[in-house]
């Protein structure tokens, strides 16, 4: 089976997912989608962080275990049918790139709900926390990079500009209509680059332990 590789670009309660394959050493997209973390697509859901300021220390900590495993849960449900689909079509999914925020790591749960700010970045990191490690169970390799980060990485391991870079991404995906936006741009990118197997310092790999 040939190698492929699923993009991830999160927001607060769902992501973008692009699965990349290599043919003949350029990218061709298989599949993109739009998956949901939560079981509700609601404020309350998709903002757990936000939710939770306005609880006591004890329920806002259960709240967003709670939302924490949904994420989990739902996230691998989403990788291992995408991988089934996947190998259907003659393609062996062997990793998952998640596109990864600026932020420094977050303080206890104390000081996170204190500050706005880090509410806000809290929320995010849930969720991409939840699709590295649904990724993981999955048995698939984990690539990550900072976003700020990826179209610079991207174009040193690729040798290719980063203005040509960013219109090649952009003619992936015309054949494939709408959504194409920046978010299925990234995740594309993303999964491309992993697939390339680069090892520079900007980017983190974590390979599933041996069954």
């Amino acid at each position: 089976m040939k190698k492929a590789a699923v993009g991830f670009r999160v927001h607060s309660g769902w992501c973008a997912a692009v699965s990349v394959c290599l043919e003949d050493a350029v990218p061709v997209v298989l599949h993109r989608e739009r998956v949901h973390l939560v079981e509700e697509f609601t404020y309350r859901f998709r903002q757990p962080y936000h939710t939770a300021e306005k609880m006591i220390v004890a329920a806002a900590r259960d709240f967003i275990e709670k939302a924490g495993t949904t994420a989990r849960e739902l996230g691998y449900r989403a990788i291992c049918e995408l991988r089934s689909q996947l190998e259907q079509r003659g393609y062996a999914l062997s990793t998952a790139a998640v596109l990864l925020a600026a932020g420094k790591p977050l303080p206890q749960l104390e000081n996170i709900l204190a500050s706005h700010a880090l509410i806000h970045t809290a929320d995010g990191e849930l969720f991409r926390e939840a699709l590295t490690r649904a990724s993981m169970r999955c048995g698939l390799e984990v690539v990550s990079v900072k976003e700020r980060e990826l179209a610079g990485e991207a174009a040193q391991s690729l040798g290719i500009a980063e203005e040509t870079l960013r219109k090649h991404v952009t003619e992936l995906g015309r054949s494939l209509g709408p959504p194409w936006s920046q978010d299925e741009k990234c995740a594309a990118l993303i999964a491309w680059l992993a697939l390339e197997g680069g090892e520079r310092r900007s980017m983190a790999r974590v390979r599933p332990k041996p069954a």
